[in-house]
């Protein structure tokens, strides 16, 4: 496979991993509030708890998703096997793609 190849199927995955790890982390949580507050919660705490829910996951599954891809990267050379994602501008070189000025006639 070449690195092209290997960046999407990468993306695709990890994009995956994280739309798991997010759903999993509020059904736990939603779980978990069911558990501990039947029948005491009030309907206007049960909306704002399910605010704090969906907001705490999706900071929890970005910080999980932190802390397995430095290990990953730790573990693979990533340069080896996938593209750059971001690459840095030389000083003094040309723009980027869509940047800069227009040229002059």
């Amino acid at each position: 496979m070449n690195k092209k190849l290997n960046t999407a199927l990468f993306l695709i995955g990890a994009t995956v991993f994280n739309l798991v790890l997010l759903f999993v982390l509020i059904v736990l949580s939603l779980l978990a509030i069911s558990a501990l507050g039947r029948g005491r919660l009030s309907g206007n705490v049960m909306s704002i708890l399910l605010i704090v829910v969906f907001l705490g996951s999706m900071v929890a599954s970005f910080l999980i998703y932190n802390q397995v891809i430095k290990f990953v990267s730790r573990k693979i050379d990533m340069e080896k096997y996938f593209l750059p994602l971001f690459r840095r501008r030389r000083p003094g070189g040309p723009p980027g793609p869509g940047g800069g000025e227009s040229p002059k006639r």
